[in-house]
C-alpha cells in the first residue's frame, strides 16, 4: 500500500482522503486507470499511495530536511495505479514535485465537477441534486444491505454484492451528498447543521470499515438527514 521504502505509514484518515480524492481513479490525468476491480465475486483495489517527495532520504524526489512525519502527511502523498507509481519513481527527473502536485490538484477538482458539486440559490436546487443519491443509496441498503434475509444464507453471493455496491455506489454517493452540503451550508439551518455533522461522522466511519478495515460498525446513518434541505 505504501513505498517500499517508507519509515511512517499514512494514517487511516489521510488514507481515507486520498481514495475519497480519487474517484475511483489513478491521480495521473493522462492514465485514469480504474483502481477498483471486480474479480469474479471479490471487489479488490489496486491503488499504491505514492510519496511526492520520497519516504526516504534517497528515493526518488528526496528532502532530508522534511520528518519522517511529514513525508507521510496527507499533503505529499498522491494515489496512483501500480504502473503510474513506478514510472514516476523510476523516471523522478521527469516528474517533478510541482507537476505532481499539480496532478492532485486538478483530479480533485475534476472528480468535484463531475459530481456536479456547486453552490445553489434555493433549498429545493439543492434538495434536487442530492435527493437522487440518497434515494439510491437507500435502496442499497435495503435490497444488499447487512439487514437483508440472505444475511441467513451460508451460501448466498449477497454480502459479495453488497461490498461491491459499498464501493461502486454509496461511497461515491455519500461524498457528492456531502460536497454538495458543504457548498450549500448557508441554506442549513440549524439542526440541519448538526444533522450534516452526523453524516460527516457516518461517512468517516462508514468508509474506515469498508475501505480501512476497521473492525467498529461506528456511527450510522442519522435519520434526520432524511429530510435535508426539504421545507
Amino acid at each position: 500500500m505504501t513505498c517500499v521504502n517508507g519509515r511512517i505509514s499514512p494514517t487511516t484518515t489521510t488514507k481515507l482522503r486520498l481514495f475519497a480524492d480519487s474517484g475511483g481513479f489513478c491521480g495521473n490525468p493522462t492514465c485514469l486507470t480504474e483502481i477498483f476491480r471486480d474479480i469474479d465475486d471479490e471487489v479488490i483495489h489496486i491503488a499504491e499511495i505514492a510519496h511526492v517527495i520520497s519516504a526516504g532520504d534517497e528515493g526518488p524526489r528526496s528532502d532530508q530536511e522534511l520528518t519522517p512525519e511529514q513525508r507521510a502527511r496527507y499533503e505529499n502523498l498522491i494515489l496512483l495505479c501500480p504502473t503510474c507509481h513506478t514510472i514516476i519513481d523510476k523516471a523522478e527527473d521527469k516528474y517533478p514535485i510541482e507537476m505532481l502536485l499539480e496532478w492532485k490538484k486538478e483530479h480533485k477538482q475534476r472528480i468535484a465537477e463531475a459530481f456536479g458539486v456547486q453552490s445553489f440559490d434555493s433549498r429545493e436546487d439543492a434538495r434536487s441534486r442530492i435527493e437522487p443519491l440518497i434515494a439510491e443509496n437507500s435502496f442499497i441498503f435495503h435490497e444488499y444491505g447487512p439487514m437483508t434475509e440472505e444475511r441467513f444464507n451460508p451460501e448466498s453471493d449477497m454480502p459479495a454484492q453488497w461490498l461491491r455496491k459499498i464501493r461502486s455506489k454509496i461511497i461515491p454517493n455519500n461524498r457528492t451528498i456531502l460536497n454538495i452540503c458543504d457548498a450549500n451550508m448557508h441554506l442549513l439551518n440549524e439542526s440541519e447543521r448538526t444533522s450534516l455533522i452526523q453524516f460527516h461522522q457516518h461517512v468517516d466511519d462508514f468508509e474506515a470499515k469498508h475501505l480501512a478495515g476497521a473492525e467498529e460498525n461506528g456511527r450510522r446513518f442519522p435519520e434526520s438527514f432524511e429530510t435535508i434541505f426539504k421545507y
